[in-house]
């Protein structure tokens, strides 16, 4: 699995930022507000050091543009959020593995309820897919794992949220830009610092874009000035993804993957993002869909194998990777594209996945690279990320241990290295 972020954690949150939300779902209360500036801060948290943090912010706003009237109405009410930093803090030491999380981005209620959205919002969907060119089944699914569909956005005040972060310090370089970029989409006029709500860590609207995603990307397709993210009706979110997606490369007509069937003895070397070639060469090594046919060519791709020999194989293509820049977690790409195919009316994943295996924790991928590099097997470094080095290490000790080389780090794999 990669890391992450374009939209961050609702409930079953990854290591890596990747979340699935349930298929079916109060903001602080103002305090009173003072006439000076120094009044109303120190009104809006009983924390002193959080207060002294937001009087040095103000400056540092300032020299971003920010306007201290907007600084003002942003910061009215704010105050130090002990269960945004219980949320943070309190993130599962172990990942998802990939079945479960599937099992949630395209269980049969979300691919109900999904095909239910598509159909209310056939319009819509449909003019945003003239105007971008992205699959109306595809923005579909990324609103379906990232609010259920508009049920669950979020009703954190953002800036209260961001603020608590940035002064945390654990990312605060990162909470801060968001934080600042939060304050720009206010004075824009886009949204008032009261509608500004979403998940604990900042992800806004039906499609959860940060702050600094919104800046970029946000669209407003109407026309009516404001790029409105936030309110009930999704035009704006839902325009807004497709644009992303169309701005980082998205193929319409091109599949994200699909599912494959790796023929005996298959070279797993080949397996991985960095190996690409047509479906034809795929094929001429014995690569099939699951029908036994050659998969059609929509231009180099490369076989995934997110669970390792035991589980399914996927074909990927370049729109893979645009569904990436949305979120970078492998499972969150394959979660947005199955339930996209679902919604379209394709079946489940015909492969069955190895559900006696559990996920490492990060202290056991570090051990499982320090055990692998002492047996003579380097993984060029000890920091808890599989990553290639790692992959190509666990590779060399199965082939030497008589097994299927396909660089998956399973506990099987740091059971034998103990």
């Amino acid at each position: 699995m990669k890391r992450t972020l374009l939209t961050v954690v609702l409930t079953c949150v990854f290591a890596n930022g990747a979340v699935a939300v349930p298929d079916q779902i109060s903001a602080p209360k103002p305090r009173p507000v003072a006439t000076q500036d120094t009044i109303v801060l120190a009104q809006a948290t009983s924390n002193q050091a959080f207060q002294r943090w937001i009087d040095r912010f103000r400056s540092r706003a300032r020299a971003a543009g920010i306007r201290d009237s907007v600084f003002n109405a942003a910061f009215r009410g704010v105050r130090y959020n002990t269960d945004v930093i219980s949320k943070d803090r309190n993130q599962s030491e172990f990942t998802k593995q990939i079945w479960e999380y599937l099992d949630s981005a395209a269980s049969e209620t979300r691919v109900r309820n999904g095909r239910d959205a598509l159909r209310k919002n056939q319009r819509l969907l449909a003019e945003i897919e003239r105007r971008y060119g992205v699959e109306a089944e595809v923005v579909t699914a990324v609103w379906g794992l990232e609010s259920a569909y508009g049920a669950f956005r979020g009703n954190e005040t953002v800036i209260e949220s961001l603020a608590t972060l940035a002064f945390d310090g654990r990312r605060g370089r990162f909470f801060e830009k968001q934080l600042i970029a939060a304050l720009k989409i206010i004075q824009a006029g886009d949204v008032p610092a009261s509608r500004m709500t979403g998940s604990w860590a900042g992800a806004m609207g039906h499609t959860q874009f940060i702050p600094t995603s919104y800046l970029a990307y946000a669209v407003d397709f109407r026309g009516d000035g404001r790029r409105d993210i936030w309110s009930d009706d999704p035009t704006d979110a839902l325009a807004s993804t497709a644009a992303y997606l169309k701005r980082f490369g998205w193929t319409k007509g091109q599949p994200w993957g699909v599912e494959v069937v790796l023929p005996r003895g298959f070279d797993y070397s080949q397996t991985g993002e960095r190996v690409k070639k047509n479906p034809s060469q795929w094929a001429a090594m014995g690569v099939r869909d699951t029908r036994g046919r050659t998969v059609p060519n929509h231009g180099r791709a490369s076989i995934l194998l997110p669970a390792g020999a035991q589980g399914a194989a996927f074909m990927i293509f370049n729109n893979f990777h645009v569904i990436e820049r949305y979120n970078t977690a492998d499972a969150y790409v394959i979660g947005v594209g199955h339930l996209s195919d679902r919604i379209a009316g394709a079946g489940p994943i015909k492969a069955k996945w190895p559900r006696g295996d559990r996920n490492l924790r990060f202290a056991e991928k570090k051990e499982m690279q320090r055990r692998l590099t002492q047996k003579g097997y380097n993984t060029q470094g000890v920091d808890g990320i599989i990553g290639p080095n790692t992959i190509q290490a666990i590779r060399r000790f199965q082939s030497s241990q008589g097994m299927v080389p396909d660089g998956y780090p399973s506990y099987e794999i740091l059971k034998r290295l103990r």
